[in-house]
């Protein structure tokens, strides 16, 4: 646990609450203190303003995973799946229906 990270991310991501990348890096920590629910909260708040970040789909579906929120992770991963078809990112579609599975 490195919370001066964390602290780092958040001052930064409060001086930019726009940034989508300073919210997802925010939300790995958060994943990596076991804060799922503050992890959850940042990448919907994320998806909500910026619904074509694709990395948060991935996370955010394992995080709905780990708090047992099957229905939500699927939805996640079906709504990543069709931006990434949309973008045209096989690579993270393909991801995606793997964390389906």
């Amino acid at each position: 646990m490195n919370p001066d990270r964390l602290n780092q991310i958040l001052g930064m991501l409060e001086k930019n609450p726009e940034d989508s990348f300073l919210c997802y890096a925010a939300a790995l920590e958060f994943k990596k203190n076991q804060k799922i629910d503050s992890a959850i909260d940042l990448l919907e708040k994320l998806l909500a303003r910026d619904e074509n970040y694709l990395p948060a789909y991935y996370q955010l579906g394992k995080l709905f995973e780990v708090a047992l929120e099957f229905e939500k992770a699927k939805s996640i991963f079906l709504k990543g799946k069709t931006i990434a078809m949309n973008q045209k990112d096989m690579k993270t579609f393909s991801e995606l229906e793997a964390a389906m599975q």
